[in-house]
C-alpha cells in the first residue's frame, strides 16, 4: 500500500473567520499519511477515535492515541502522520476564543466526558446557546496531563546511532555497557549525551520508544504478549509494570480490535 504525502501552508497565529469557536474535524485513513512542517492560525486538541497518529516538533515526537490527545498551540510548526486504519479528531479553536493552555505542545488526557464534550460539538446542528455551554465546559476542563507519549531525539552524531537502531528495533537488548563498547566511549560519556540531549535517562528513553511502538501496535489489534515479546520484554506483566510507568495508562488502553 502507498503512503499517501499530503502538504499544507505554514500560517502564523492569529484570529480567522471560522464558523464556531471550537471548529471540529475528523477523517478516516485508509492508507498510511503523512503531513509536511506546516502551522495553523488557531489551536489545536488532537486526538483519535481509533488508531494512532504522530506529531513531530523540531527533535520531539508524541504519539496521538484514543486515550492521550495533544494540545498544539497556533502557529506551533509541526509535521505529522497516521497509520491506515486511524480515525483522527481534532478541535481547531479560535486564536481569539481562548488563552493557550500551553505556549508549547503537551498532552491531554482524553476523559469520557471531555470526549463526550467534544462530540457534542461535532454536531452542525447544535443550537448556539447549547453549544456556547459546551465549549465553555470543554475549554473549562482542558488542561495538560500528567502524562504524555513524548520522545525527544537525541541529534548528536554519537547517539544518532543508538537512536536509529532502537527506533528500527524497539526489541534490542543492547545495554548502555553494550553501546559504550561498541562506540568506543565510556558509558558515562553516553549517560551525560542523553541527559543533555534529551533530558532523560539512556534506560527511561529507550522505555519511552518501546511505549510509542507498543501503542501503534496494539492500536493495530495486536494482543498484548506479541506486544510485549516484540519491544524486548520478558513477559507481559514487566511489559505491564514499564507501560505504566511511561503513560499512566494499562496497555489494554490503547488495544483495538
Amino acid at each position: 500500500m502507498t503512503r499517501e504525502v499530503r502538504t499544507l501552508p505554514a500560517l502564523a497565529a492569529g484570529p480567522v473567520e471560522m464558523p464556531f469557536a471550537i471548529a471540529s474535524w475528523s477523517e478516516d485513513f485508509a492508507r498510511d499519511t503523512t503531513w509536511n512542517e506546516h502551522s495553523h492560525p488557531f489551536h489545536e486538541l488532537l486526538w483519535n477515535e481509533r488508531g494512532v497518529s504522530t506529531a513531530v516538533v523540531g527533535a520531539r515526537v508524541w504519539t496521538i492515541t484514543p486515550a492521550l490527545g495533544l494540545w498544539m498551540s497556533a502557529g506551533t510548526l509541526h509535521s505529522g502522520s497516521a497509520i491506515a486504519g486511524t480515525r483522527c479528531r481534532a478541535g481547531f479553536i479560535g486564536f481569539d476564543a481562548v488563552s493557550s493552555i500551553s505556549p508549547v505542545p503537551v498532552g491531554v488526557e482524553i476523559t469520557p466526558l471531555l470526549r463526550l464534550l467534544l462530540a457534542r460539538l461535532a454536531d452542525a446542528r447544535l443550537p448556539a446557546g447549547s453549544r456556547a455551554v459546551t465549549e465553555a465546559m470543554v475549554l473549562d476542563v482542558l488542561a495538560p496531563s500528567p502524562h504524555e507519549l513524548l520522545l525527544h531525539m537525541p541529534t548528536s552524531g554519537l547517539l544518532r546511532p543508538i537512536a536509529d537502531a532502537v527506533r528500527d528495533d524497539p526489541g534490542d537488548q543492547r545495554t548502555l555497557s553494550d553501546w559504550a563498547r561498541e562506540l568506543g566511549v565510556s558509558a558515562r560519556t553516553i549517560t551525560r549525551a542523553f541527559t543533555a540531549e534529551t533530558g532523560t535517562s539512556f534506560a527511561r528513553w529507550v522505555a519511552a520508544v518501546r511505549a510509542q511502538h507498543a501503542v501503534a501496535l496494539l492500536g493495530r489489534g495486536w494482543e498484548t504478549d506479541a506486544v510485549a515479546e516484540e519491544v524486548g520484554y520478558r513477559s507481559v506483566s514487566a511489559f505491564g509494570v514499564a507501560f505504566r510507568r511511561v503513560t499512566g495508562l494499562t496497555p489494554g488502553t490503547f488495544r483495538t480490535g
